[in-house]
């Protein structure tokens, strides 16, 4: 799907979630087709695809096919040679007995799935022939509409032919999409490997590490509370108490000395104001009010226009995302931006949020001259920070030169 310019800040995620599903039907036809041909492919050539090299290589393609329908990332297999590989799931052994039991799976569920999407699509091709052709064909050998109807006059093409395009149609567009992920789900579910002693180890450590951090941050942001509420928000509160008790002391000694209490108070509001405002910021770097507000489309589309480089925002259909991965996002976009206006001198860039499965994509570029660096403190650090939190990933392409692409993925649920 092509991308157009929009205006700067302005959000193009409802209108494209019609046409992404219709894409999403489509990619989803092809592959409940490319199903039935393999299934038929698995039940006439058996013999030979029960030779181990043959059957690993024959699943290895039907994953990365399920993986690409459901944009997951391919997890990786094998365990590394050495003394200490045990003989598990990720051995050849264990590929091999996963293949060998995708075949009957493959033969029966991407058949079963695979006809049905070749009755529905055989369907609309045939009453899209007979609707202007049904007299070329001699009679008694026509096309037949609602299995069995013969077409014997305009009239019953030009009202059964149409319905029975629009009906299939409609169902196509319903059930196309969730049987092929279906079928990509169990593809995936039969051949996913299961982790080694080795990759689970270096999970707790990256886990342990993650949680580490997680904790410093933790505390480090409680403590930067807790300094903005003593060093300003208490501090003026503290004399606003003091103007308003030294205003009370002077009605009660001088009644008549006004403009001396006008003062105290004025300032005693002033600072109130002001106290307002911090405790303002302090909340909104707590959870952005404008979250709960307006969402994250209303969110991000506020952040893109306040950014100083022409920025350009698409949003796709991200349903229900937990709140908790819509704060990172609107943090690591707006903390993102604030590095492209200050560092990157740019002329333009782009907010891009996908979601893919269980996974949420933000890719934030720009056209900048790039060198982005953790350790220069541009505020990228403080992005992965938030993001190991929840187990996400950030990654950062930015060649000297430029341009500078930050790929942020978390986990939001299926």
């Amino acid at each position: 799907m092509s991308e157009t310019p929009a205006p700067r800040g302005a959000t193009e995620g409802h209108p494209l979630r019609s046409g992404q599903r219709w894409v999403q039907t489509w990619r989803g036809g092809a592959y409940l087709l490319g199903s039935l041909a393999s299934g038929a492919a698995t039940v006439l050539a058996l013999p030979l695809l029960c030779v181990p090299r043959l059957a690993r290589l024959w699943a290895s393609w039907h994953r990365e096919r399920a993986r690409r329908l459901l944009g997951t990332p391919l997890a990786s297999s094998p365990a590394q040679p050495g003394p200490r590989r045990r003989a598990g799931d990720n051995s050849a052994t264990g590929r091999t007995s996963r293949a060998l039991l995708w075949l009957p799976v493959n033969a029966v569920s991407g058949v079963a799935l695979g006809l049905l999407a070749l009755l529905c699509v055989g369907n609309i091709v045939v009453a899209a022939i007979a609707t202007p052709l049904w007299w070329a064909f001699s009679p008694g050998t026509g096309p037949r509409l609602f299995i069995d109807v013969p077409v014997d006059g305009w009239t019953t093409a030009l009202i059964l032919g149409p319905l029975q395009i629009l009906l299939l149609t409609a169902l196509a567009y319903l059930c196309f999409a969730p049987l092929a992920q279906a079928h990509a789900r169990i593809c995936l579910a039969v051949l996913a490997s299961q982790p080694t002693d080795e990759q689970l180890a270096e999970r707790v450590v990256e886990l342990t590490r993650t949680r580490a951090d997680v904790l410093d941050a933790h505390g480090a942001e409680l403590r930067r509370i807790e300094r903005d509420l003593h060093d300003g928000t208490q501090a003026r509160l503290v004399a606003i108490a003091m103007r308003l008790a030294l205003a009370r002391q002077a009605i009660a000694d001088s009644p008549r000395d006004e403009q001396f209490v006008e003062g105290l108070l004025r300032d005693a509001h002033e600072g109130a104001e002001e106290a307002m405002s911090e405790l303002r910021e302090v909340i909104q770097s707590v959870y952005p009010p404008i979250l709960a507000d307006r969402g994250l489309d209303g969110a991000l589309t506020a952040v893109t226009a306040r950014c100083p480089v022409p920025t350009r925002l698409r949003i796709g259909d991200v349903g229900r995302v937990p709140a908790a991965v819509e704060t990172i996002v609107y943090f690591a976009v707006t903390e993102a931006l604030t590095n492209v206006a200050k560092h990157s001198q740019g002329t333009a860039a782009a907010v891009r949020v996908d979601r893919l499965a269980d996974r949420l994509s933000v890719v934030i570029s720009d056209n900048g001259i790039g060198g982005a660096d953790d350790r220069r403190g541009t505020g990228i650090a403080g992005i992965r920070r938030r993001v190991l939190a929840i187990d996400g990933t950030v990654d950062v392409e930015s060649p000297a030169g430029g341009p500078t692409t930050i790929t942020v993925e978390l986990p939001c649920g299926s």
